[in-house]
């Protein structure tokens, strides 16, 4: 009764596109992309050195985004570090001593973790798009996620990330990704598209 009524819908992706229309939503409903700042997320951040696999998080730490998932993963040799702050972060860190919790960090601090990663692993199952996704692609970093909404539509199976049920089977893959390939087809992703999309869909008032 509320939408009806509008010239257009602009709504995350085109799964939620679906979503809607599914749901009886009708009229002119359009996928509207988001972006990254790439002075902030930048490849050249990277220092790490060959060797130890470096396992990265970034996520509001609640029981809905399915962090249980990304702390239990037993990958040999891995060093499992999850950024972000929530209500759940005390539990998790009671049940995980083995995973670094470092906290909320934001900016060229928060690009830097991506940036170090030699995989971002993004659990959540229930996710509109996950704008960490394209942040850490940004840096050069390789996204293994389930392949459910959001992921499956932000990530390029087999460039920018791998979509698996099992996300160690994801990592593996993700490793051995050209992490050069992956900035370059991140930016599909960019502020300047999103505003493009926003300005050719604006209606003219009569």
């Amino acid at each position: 009764w509320f939408h009806k009524h509008t010239g257009r819908v602009l709504t995350t992706t085109q799964s939620m596109v679906e979503q809607l229309e599914s749901k009886g939503l009708t009229g002119y409903i359009v996928p509207w992309t988001r972006g990254v700042d790439r002075e902030i997320f930048d490849p050249a951040l990277r220092t790490k050195r060959a060797g130890e696999v470096v396992l990265v998080c970034v996520s509001r730490v609640s029981r809905e985004k399915n962090l249980d998932d990304f702390c239990s993963l037993d990958y040999f040799g891995a060093r499992k570090i999850m950024v972000g702050d929530g209500p759940y972060r005390e539990e998790l860190e009671s049940k995980y001593p083995n995973v670094e919790f470092v906290g909320y960090k934001t900016g060229r601090e928060l690009a830097t973790y991506y940036a170090n990663a030699d995989v971002f692993v993004f659990p959540s199952r229930w996710e509109t798009f996950g704008i960490v996704m394209i942040e850490a692609m940004a840096c050069g970093t390789p996204v293994a996620a389930y392949p459910t909404q959001g992921p499956l539509d932000v990530v390029e199976q087999g460039v920018t990330g791998f979509l698996r049920e099992n996300l160690k089977q994801s990592i593996t893959e993700c490793l051995v990704l050209d992490r050069n390939r992956v900035e370059q087809a991140s930016h599909r992703w960019s502020w300047e598209e999103a505003w493009r999309i926003f300005r050719d869909n604006l209606v003219e008032k009569f």
